[in-house]
């Protein structure tokens, strides 16, 4: 097998092997289009973090979340026990992470009536929080 035809076959192989990786969201449509994904991640710090009940309740009230029909999924955390690096940051109590098909639903989410439901019976229990949202490509 000649230098050119082993590159070729190696990229070519690659990018196969990329592609097969990628999650179906991120993959095109029918269309020939690329569906958008929002990651909306997160992170709650108590203003009582002694508190199993107030923890406990935070995070029952982000499982409420997953009833508001934009949400496609919904994952609620706590810290993990990983490896002590510099650039981990466990210092929050509760993460939660959403997904949305777009921004538009992720903005419906933030005044659909379940969240602000949520974000009054709950906005007690944290002192900080901080959000991330990513637009997946």
């Amino acid at each position: 097998m000649t230098d050119i035809t082993r590159r070729k076959l190696m990229t070519t192989g690659g990018a196969l092997a990329v592609t097969a990786a990628l999650p179906a969201s991120a993959t095109a449509s029918p269309d020939g289009h690329k569906t958008p994904k929002v990651h909306h991640m997160v992170y709650f710090w108590l203003a009582n973090p002694e508190s199993q009940s107030d923890r406990d309740k935070l995070i029952a009230g982000l499982k409420t979340l997953e009833g508001i029909p934009q949400v496609q999924k919904l994952f609620v955390g706590v810290p993990a026990s990983t490896m002590v690096r510099d650039v981990v940051d466990n210092s929050f109590h509760v993460s939660e992470l959403m997904m949305f098909n777009n921004t538009e639903d992720q903005d419906a989410y933030q005044t659909h009536p379940l969240h602000l439901k949520f974000v009054e019976e709950c906005s007690g229990l944290w002192e900080k929080v901080v959000v991330h949202d990513s637009l997946m490509v």
